[in-house]
């Protein structure tokens, strides 16, 4: 059974940084590519970085390209966003996500097994 679990979620000033991690169990971690999505209220789920399976590629949406770096240890089975220059508009859950596929994907079809969320509340 696949289980993400996403940590390091808070409350931060506007230009304040967060590191979160997704601890994966279940699968061979080191053959999925992995994702980081966000949710913010009354808006629908979307891609803010994505990584491929060995950790040789990566995606950012606009937004957040430099300023969040998505990035794997397949030792420990973990992914893990660095989140700086944080806005207020980066308010939302944060969800990790895995899929089969070797390569980046964008689009929440593509991913198989997702966490629960951890909340990032940026203040202004």
């Amino acid at each position: 059974q696949v289980q993400l679990v996403e940590s390091g979620g808070g409350l931060v000033q506007a230009g304040g940084s967060l590191r979160l991690s997704c601890a994966a169990s279940g699968l061979t971690f080191s053959s999925y590519s992995m994702g980081w999505f966000r949710q913010a209220p009354g808006k629908e789920r979307e891609i803010v970085a994505g990584i491929n399976w060995i950790g040789s590629s990566t995606y950012y949406v606009d937004s957040v390209k430099g300023r969040f770096t998505i990035s794997r240890d397949n030792a420990k089975n973990t992914l893990y966003l660095q989140m700086n220059s944080l806005k207020p508009e980066d308010t939302a859950v944060y969800y990790c996500a895995a899929s089969y596929f070797g390569g980046i994907q964008k689009v929440t079809a593509q991913y198989h097994s997702w966490g629960q969320g951890t909340q990032v509340t940026v203040s202004s």
